[in-house]
């Protein structure tokens, strides 16, 4: 569970930083582009971390889509940027293409007389 939470910081920092991105162009300020830096040198601290336990394929799909889906969609309401049919097309095949990635990937079995570490 502690790798997921790691994920999902990793998801949000990056948000962050990519919507401040934008924020800082919109605006000038230079303290956008200083929150951008830190919070995608963050997300990639909070991603190397949870792959540790989370496959790489599951966690970059999830940390990339999920992205991708939310920045769009606060882009749509915060800075008044288009939502076309090709866009909503592309976002429902982006969510459909994280759902496949990770219901195709199993646990590594464990060998016979291995005791999880939960139960220790």
């Amino acid at each position: 569970m502690f790798y997921w939470i790691l994920l999902a910081l990793a998801i949000v920092a990056e948000i962050t930083g990519t919507l401040s991105m934008k924020w800082a162009s919109v605006t000038g300020s230079h303290s956008g582009y200083i929150l951008m830096l830190s919070m995608i040198a963050l997300s990639y601290i909070f991603l190397s971390f949870a792959v540790k336990k989370i496959a790489l394929g599951v966690a970059y799909a999830l940390w990339e889509g999920i992205g991708i889906l939310l920045i769009t969609l606060f882009s749509v309401m915060l800075f008044d940027e288009s939502l076309s049919a090709m866009k909503i097309a592309g976002l429902t095949t982006l969510v459909a293409g994280i759902i496949l990635i990770k219901s195709g990937t199993r646990k590594p079995a464990k060998p016979r007389g291995e005791v999880s570490h939960a139960t220790v």
